[in-house]
């Protein structure tokens, strides 16, 4: 297997990777294969940097400064900040799934894991320009969630790190938040009310094609705790359009308000913002490395 720099000419550039070591799902050995991988694709001299949670940030921002292509593995929060350095740098970004959602490695490559997506990449790469949202001046590259539903991603969070207390504490504030409504407007359309709005990006979107220049956004009404858990977490993947309760649109831009700060999450993790937000299209928010299709 070797690279094909006519494919990328970001190949024949600097390649630095940068592993998440509290990645949900990256191992030990993580780093290691990766080389093998590097080795295998003829770029045995790319840098591979290692980082935890409290380094992870100024590794991606030093990689995304000196790198023409950066390959990430991490989960949905490193690979968000990543994808958004990326973007705003013009360099190129490999994001592989080492977390528990992996939303935008997914979508990208499919239900395979880190080694296969990174060496069928290195193997035939080509350059995909992906559209995105921003919020607020937060970028989001699959999904975005507004409204008390996801105040449970706080709940899961503690409960999946064994802090049983502190889930039941984060449960009770969402149920007791359930029911809240937020006022939004479509566009330009008249402005209307639901308890929580869910944002699609083209790259994720059932209904919107993956070059179209728009949001897919829904308005929801939720009336049960286990309801806005199921939203929360599986809005992306489920197919809920088919609740005549639901109200569609293909958009340019979402405002959404709030009584108080209106909860808010982003391609899986949770973002502080306030009482007013803008969600808008942003058509081309980073370039990723992508496997040729097959055959052509």
């Amino acid at each position: 297997m070797s690279a094909q720099p006519s494919a990328s000419p970001g190949l024949n550039g600097r390649v630095i990777a940068v592993v998440n070591t509290a990645g949900g799902s990256v191992d030990a050995q993580a780093q290691d294969r990766m080389a093998q991988i590097f080795a295998v694709a003829g770029l045995a001299d790319t840098e591979i940097l290692s980082a935890g949670a409290g380094q992870i940030n100024k590794a991606l921002n030093d990689a995304a400064e000196r790198a023409d292509v950066m390959v990430v593995l991490g989960g949905d929060g490193t690979i968000r900040t990543a994808a958004a350095d990326c973007g705003r740098a013009g360099k190129l970004i490999i994001p592989l799934p080492g977390g528990t959602m992996n939303l935008l490695p997914r979508a990208l490559y499919g239900e395979i894991g880190w080694e296969q997506a990174l060496a069928d990449t290195l193997a035939a790469p080509v350059v995909r320009d992906i559209s995105g949202g921003m919020a607020q001046g937060h970028a989001f590259f699959c999904a975005a969630i507004l409204g008390a539903p996801s105040l449970w991603a706080d709940a899961r969070e503690a409960l999946r790190h064994g802090r049983l207390a502190d889930a039941v504490k984060r449960s009770v504030t969402a149920v007791r938040r359930a029911g809240e409504i937020l006022d939004y407007r479509f566009d330009t359309q008249p402005e209307a009310s639901a308890e929580a709005v869910v944002v699609l990006c083209p790259l994720v979107s059932k209904q919107v094609h993956a070059d179209a220049p728009v949001l897919e956004a829904a308005a929801l009404e939720t009336t049960a705790a286990g309801a806005m858990f199921s939203l929360a977490f599986h809005a992306v993947f489920n197919d809920w359009r088919v609740d005549p309760s639901v109200v569609m649109a293909k958009v340019k831009s979402v405002q959404v308000s709030g009584h108080g700060r209106v909860p808010v999450i982003l391609d899986g993790e949770k973002v502080r913002l306030g009482r007013n937000v803008l969600v808008s299209f942003n058509p081309v928010a980073f370039r990723a490395l992508v496997p040729a299709p097959a055959g052509g």
